[in-house]
């Protein structure tokens, strides 16, 4: 039975969304959920960058931002690694080693900056541990025959939290 779970869509199509209310549904069955997510960091209403949040601890820091000082862009936000590493890895490494579920938001471009990240996200797939990732819609290719992709959308995304946690619940039941 398949383990590893990836959402992907449009901008705005409720992915993330989608993401943390699928996480929400297993930890309410006990079972535990690490990894991380990357919230959008927003002043007075206008995004300005993006946070690295450890789901199991809540640790956090701004990953990328308008004025973060780096070498790594994606269009107007600079990418600060080793903030980003310093959140992510560890809270993967927990993850993997602690929790029944991992979950990544996203695997895209900005991450994959961060070969140290490129790398544990490769060892998870090999994993048995199952994974729920959101990933760019640039990068399905590269992810899409290692698990099972669902594309989220406006008309699907109220449906898809309640499928993927029947889904990975059954599965962690029978592990």
């Amino acid at each position: 039975m398949e383990s590893k779970f990836f959402l992907t869509g449009s901008p705005g199509s409720g992915k993330s969304t989608v993401f943390m209310k699928i996480l929400e549904m297993i930890s309410s069955q006990d079972f535990k959920v690490g990894g991380i997510y990357t919230p959008e960091l927003r002043i007075t209403g206008e995004r300005v960058g993006f946070y690295v949040r450890d789901i199991a601890s809540g640790a956090q820091k701004i990953m990328a931002g308008v004025d973060i000082v780096s070498v790594y862009r994606v269009g107007k936000y600079f990418i600060d690694l080793d903030r980003f590493e310093s959140v992510a890895i560890p809270a993967l490494d927990y993850a993997e080693k602690e929790c029944d579920v991992i979950g990544i938001d996203e695997i895209g471009r900005m991450e994959l900056f961060s070969k140290a990240f490129e790398q544990k996200v490769n060892g998870l797939l090999t994993g048995r541990k199952p994974l729920l990732a959101v990933v760019h819609r640039n990068y399905i290719e590269k992810y899409k025959e290692k698990g099972i992709l669902y594309t989220v959308d406006v008309v699907n995304r109220n449906q898809m939290p309640g499928l993927i946690f029947f889904k990975m619940t059954r599965l962690l039941r029978i592990l």
